[in-house]
């Protein structure tokens, strides 16, 4: 199926949030049930930040049989270790722990980025099970619009985002955001989901760079620089007001894992809450406004989004699965309160691990369905017959 220039163009929002992001996988293998056609690709647009970005790419990879891609997506994701995306092993651990401490604390060793963790094992997960070649052969037949993911550097200050799609898209500068095109490829997606402290920034185009989602103010804006006049938002966000009762009383002050949950949260999680509250006020702006060509050039067209997030709470449910981690990593994490209840938060990001995935996937799937009616009527998928999906 080609897209009709003059129809509506839908984007797909992927966020980031480490392992949080195998919630995404079992959400895209819902729509690919609920389509006609599995090999129909819905999402001519699609953008992703962080782990999110690695999803994307996998997506926009696989764009000429959506139902094959999101069914490689949910296989690796339900197969993950911990050791596939960071160290886990015992000299890995101490040797990067003892080259933060001494570069980062005391200035001892060569000037390279030091973090707590070494992520090497992800590069070589990503050249393995990633072919971006399938990204251009997709554009080319007119199955995919644009791919774009989005890093943070750190020389610049700016959230850029990477984008590969058609000729026609232009690139854009805004406040502390810039749209660059480029051939994207593993590189893009290990600087995207460089959590900043926990894995080494990367260099890339002459600057080092880490996750995108530490800048990324407008996280819907990219989609719609792309072309999408309407979004798909799947997030990773924990449902409102159900986060992990604090610890309370004045012998207990908040521990390190805690303190760093609420920094990853504040990255993650509030800039995409805060700019779909935005997107929704000037929605009901625009369509106050009468229609004139003066609105429309002012970008005042009313943008349909529609968000999918967890129904249960991610940080719950990691810490049911908390003794899933690798023996060596749970010591690791001990002395930051990471394997408490109350340190949950740091621990459902970085849980990469069988059993915690495999029910964020399911989590992802049934709230897909829960919203089946929506999804159906977003995607325009009660007038999609087989014979147009395969036109």
């Amino acid at each position: 199926m080609q897209y009709p220039s003059g129809s509506a163009t839908t984007g797909l929002v992927l966020s980031g949030g480490g392992a949080r992001a195998a919630y995404q996988a079992g959400v895209l293998a819902a729509i690919a049930d609920l389509l006609p056609n599995a090999a129909h690709n819905p999402f001519p647009v699609i953008v992703g930040t962080s782990a999110g970005a690695i999803n994307a790419a996998g997506l926009a990879s696989g764009a000429l049989h959506f139902g094959e891609a999101t069914r490689r997506i949910s296989e690796v994701w339900r197969s993950f270790h911990c050791d596939h995306i960071y160290r886990t092993d015992w000299p890995g651990l101490l040797r990067q722990a003892s080259r933060f401490i001494g570069c980062n604390l005391l200035g001892l060793g060569p000037d390279v980025p030091v973090a707590l963790l070494d992520s090497s094992p992800l590069r070589a997960l990503l050249e393995r099970e990633l072919d971006c070649s399938g990204i251009a052969a997709a554009i080319r037949l007119r199955r995919l619009r644009a791919v774009a993911v989005t890093a943070f550097s750190y020389d610049s200050g700016q959230a850029v985002t990477f984008y590969q799609g058609q000729a026609a898209i232009d690139p854009w500068l805004r406040h502390r955001r810039i749209g660059i095109p480029t051939r994207l490829g593993v590189e893009h997606l290990l600087a995207s989901s460089a959590i900043p402290l926990v894995f080494p920034p990367v260099w890339l185009s002459r600057e080092y760079y880490g996750d995108g989602a530490v800048r990324q103010a407008a996280p819907i804006s990219p989609a719609l620089h792309l072309g999408a006049t309407r979004a798909l938002v799947i997030g990773v966000s924990d449902p409102a007001h159900d986060d992990l009762p604090a610890v309370r009383g004045r012998n207990n002050p908040p521990s390190l894992a805690r303190i760093g949950a609420h920094l990853l949260n504040s990255t993650f999680v509030d800039n995409l809450e805060t700019d779909l509250e935005l997107l929704e006020r000037l929605n009901l702006i625009s369509r106050s406004l009468p229609e004139t060509r003066q609105a429309r050039q002012l970008g005042l067209q009313p943008v349909e989004v529609l968000v999918i997030n967890p129904s249960e709470s991610l940080d719950r449910i990691a810490t049911r699965h908390r003794h899933s981690l690798p023996r060596s990593l749970r010591t690791f994490l001990r002395g930051p309160g990471a394997t408490k209840v109350s340190g949950a938060g740091v621990l459902s990001y970085l849980l990469f691990e069988p059993e915690y995935c495999n029910e964020l996937i399911e989590l992802g799937y049934k709230d897909a369905m829960a919203r089946r009616e929506a999804l159906v009527d977003f995607l325009g998928l009660s007038t999609l017959q087989p014979a147009e999906a395969l036109a």
